[in-house]
């Protein structure tokens, strides 16, 4: 199948030779100035642009500025054709993003070979690309995969949370797509990986691994030297994820789960472990899964307890407002606690 490839000149002249040129190899459609250009990308887009620089009604220059602003369009290679000789006007049409300049009058041999090379290196390009994103999706897939993996093994040895793990991920979604909504911390969370966030939530009880089966699974309410040992699974579940990004490199990714993990039981009053940090101090992940982890719990059964309410729950969280949980994400939970009441109902 033929390339296309759109000739913009408002000279009849070189419009008819660079056609006859080109129609023996390509798809040519000439385009006697910049504004019939753009309406016919509006149809569709050509594999490769020949664009004169001087036409009087929109430059060839203002033309591409047009064209590098539109992403529908900004990947098109485009070929500036001038009669221009000066080095200014060559350096700054490279800079808009020109591919090459091609000196009018010109050889059709010349035409034909500089247009071959730039399609058969935007070809490659484009293949590569493709590469590169199939081989970041399987990455993705991996890491996801990893990640469900070390979470399932947790949630299988704790028989007393069974979904808490897929639940708070969920809620963690909400509460952030909340957040964001309503400018709570959203300059913070303006460079997050946000699905790496949320992901990443499912790992918050990793330390529990090392927690011994027969307080883990204990049928009743721990002693304090139980609830102890209990409490060390922040920060093993931080070492844990360190030495993982120590080991793979993996640290974006794994930076989050580090964070949730560690953190997330910290209280905004000072009184949480395992560093006893207070207010800003607690990185802003383990804020946000403080309050979905204390939902899940309060609204679940336990050995130990019934299951509260969710209007119960959503009382207690207020109220520990200030206090266990930063004031201003309990109140965008609070404004958004019929949506995680319906997310549990479907879990």
């Amino acid at each position: 199948m033929k390339k296309t490839v759109f000739l913009v000149d408002d000279n009849a002249t070189n419009l008819t030779t660079a056609e006859d040129a080109l129609a023996k190899q390509y798809r040519c459609i000439a385009l006697p100035s910049a504004d019939k250009m753009f309406k016919a990308l509006e149809k569709f887009a050509p594999d490769l642009i020949l664009l004169d620089v001087e036409m009087p009604e929109m430059s060839g220059f203002e033309a591409m500025k047009l064209l590098k602003a539109n992403p529908l369009y900004a990947e098109i290679p485009v070929i500036f054709l001038t009669g221009r000789t000066d080095v200014d006007s060559e350096a700054y049409g490279i800079k808009l993003g020109a591919v090459d300049f091609i000196l009018k009058p010109f050889s059709e041999a010349v035409l034909l070979n500089r247009i071959k090379n730039h399609l058969h290196i935007d070809e490659l390009i484009r293949e590569r690309t493709a590469q590169l994103i199939e081989r970041t999706n399987q990455l993705e897939l991996l890491q996801n995969g990893i990640v469900y993996t070390m979470a399932d093994l947790v949630e299988n040895r704790d028989k007393s949370t069974g979904g808490h793990i897929d639940r708070t991920m969920v809620y963690v979604k909400i509460l952030i797509n909340a957040m964001l909504e309503k400018g709570v911390y959203s300059d913070e969370m303006s460079s997050w990986d946000l699905e790496s966030v949320i992901s990443s939530a499912r790992l918050h009880d990793i330390g529990k691994i090392v927690i011994p089966d027969c307080i883990l699974n204990k049928p009743g309410a721990l002693t304090k030297e139980e609830f102890d040992i209990m409490k060390t699974h922040s920060a093993e579940g931080e070492q844990i994820i360190e030495k993982a990004i120590e080991r793979t490199g993996s640290a974006e990714f794994l930076y989050n789960a580090k964070m949730i993990a560690a953190y997330h039981h910290e209280r905004w009053n000072g009184t949480g472990y395992p560093y006893g940090m207070k207010e800003a101090e607690i990185p802003l992940h383990g804020r946000i899964m403080a309050i979905v982890d204390v939902y899940d719990a309060l609204v679940s059964e336990r050995p130990y307890k019934k299951a509260f309410s969710h209007e119960k729950a959503v009382e207690i969280i207020m109220e520990d407002s200030g206090k266990h949980f930063d004031p201003q994400i309990a109140d965008v939970f609070n404004s958004i606690h019929e949506e995680i009441k319906a997310a549990k109902d479907k879990i």
